[in-house]
């Protein structure tokens, strides 16, 4: 979970300062977003691939050495020296982080019974929600008094926290079952798993359109200062982790469909009150919170649902997942980022909407395939 942590804050903490990132390396903000959106694109593309290089590899081992290549990409990006530097070596973070998150949830769920699996899958998953929830906030405020650098330099000694703790904690001698081509051929057959996987890239699309640039947005749209931007991350985080804490105790007796139907729900729900509310700040904020308690379950509710539609080939569907996360990433910060750039600052809250109505439209039809599985 803490490394979940660290990398959720080293791949999505750029959207918290891209005005500092922007006023530092001297380029405008949609080109500061593109950090976001390449690093989606490349850890869509490694994601599905790594996890199939790297299955053979003990998990201990192969989550210390993600960490360890995190913290020193941080620790590089500190003093990069221009956008060109900085975006190679996140290009190069993204390639080595890609694997972290599925091989985390298998690992997990090597290490509990199966009964215990959905809530423990979602609390691994409750990183990234404390990502968003506590990293965000951090981000702003340490770009916004000290600069972009103090923040990898942060994010550095926090990886290497985390490193340390896997080393005490994480027991030897995981080791999961290997992937190979069959394994991805079977899950292109499942039609649940497709469509999961496809609901993932919907809801992503949607939330991203507008999460990239949210700090930007909501100076545009409402006037937002450093310290009110950051107050509005801190709601979206803390909701999030409401959100993520609650799915983990009504998970196992409503079911991850039910659950996340709930959660998609409330992120429609939330994104449609920024939409409508754009230019009033408390409001936009009460939109931002409702968003808030459905994200911070949306993810690891699909999680869960993959690993159940496909019990034997597990590690190989949540790192398609995965990667879907970061193809709805890139779709989504490409559509806001064009958006912003042409002036259209209203219009990414609609694009969302859009996207979220799609989503929930397939995860109830998604019912009907799923029978027990779901």
């Amino acid at each position: 979970m803490i490394g979940n942590f660290v990398t959720g804050i080293g791949l999505i903490g750029p959207t918290a300062m891209l005005g500092e990132l922007s006023a530092g390396l001297g380029v405008t903000i949609r080109e500061a977003g593109l950090l976001i959106t390449f690093g989606a694109v490349m850890l869509c593309i490694c994601s599905p691939l790594m996890s199939w290089l790297t299955s053979r590899i003990e998990r201990r081992h192969l989550l210390l050495c993600i960490i360890a290549v995190v913290a020193a990409a941080n620790l590089a990006s500190a003093f990069a020296p221009n956008f060109a530097v900085l975006l190679a070596i996140r290009l190069v973070m993204c390639i080595a982080a890609a694997p972290y998150t599925p091989q985390a949830a298998g690992a997990v769920g090597m290490l509990v019974p199966p009964d215990k699996r959905g809530s423990s899958v979602a609390y691994v998953f409750l990183g990234w929600t404390l990502a968003a929830a506590v990293g965000l906030p951090l981000v702003t405020f340490i770009a916004s008094r000290y600069g972009w650098r103090e923040v990898y330099a942060s994010v550095c000694v926090m990886s290497c926290l985390s490193f340390m703790l896997l080393a005490w904690r994480l027991p030897r001698g995981l080791f999961g079952a290997p992937v190979d081509l069959g394994t991805w051929s079977s899950l292109a057959r499942n039609r649940l798993v497709v469509l999961l996987l496809i609901i993932t890239t919907l809801q992503l699309s949607g939330q991203f359109a507008i999460f990239t640039f949210m700090a930007p947005l909501l100076e545009r749209l409402a006037g937002a200062g450093h310290d009110a931007a950051a107050s509005v991350f801190a709601i979206y985080g803390a909701c999030g982790f409401l959100g993520i804490m609650t799915a983990t105790r009504i998970v196992d007796g409503w079911g991850p469909l039910n659950t996340s139907i709930l959660s998609t729900s409330l992120a429609l729900a939330g994104i449609t009150v920024w939409s409508f509310s754009a230019g009033h700040l408390p409001v936009m904020a009460l939109g931002v919170a409702i968003w808030g308690l459905g994200f911070g379950a949306i993810t690891s509710m699909q999680q869960v649902r993959l690993i159940m539609a496909a019990p034997s080939a597990g590690a190989a569907s949540v790192s398609l997942n995965t990667s879907m996360l970061y193809v709805g990433q890139a779709i989504g910060s490409g559509i806001g980022g064009a958006l912003f750039a042409g002036g259209y600052f209203h219009a990414s809250g609609f694009v969302a909407m859009g996207f979220l109505t799609t989503a929930l439209v397939a995860i109830a039809f998604s019912r009907k395939m799923s029978g027990r599985v779901a």
